[in-house]
């Protein structure tokens, strides 16, 4: 079985800003989608992994 790795942008509503979401958990936001892509495709230059939540195992 291939797994593939999952990139996110989601819009927020009534704003013009675009949230993306890394496979590595790594999460970012900005106006231009070509800037979010390129950040994102850039993996793991400019990624930090988002910080565990609560009540979940590291």
């Amino acid at each position: 079985m291939n797994t593939a790795e999952v990139y996110r942008i989601d819009w927020l509503p009534g704003t013009d800003v675009l949230h993306g979401v890394c496979h590595c958990g790594a999460e970012r936001t900005a106006q231009d989608p070509v800037e979010l892509w390129q950040w994102m495709l850039a993996h793991p230059e400019g990624h930090s992994p988002a910080p565990p939540q609560k009540g979940t195992a590291e």
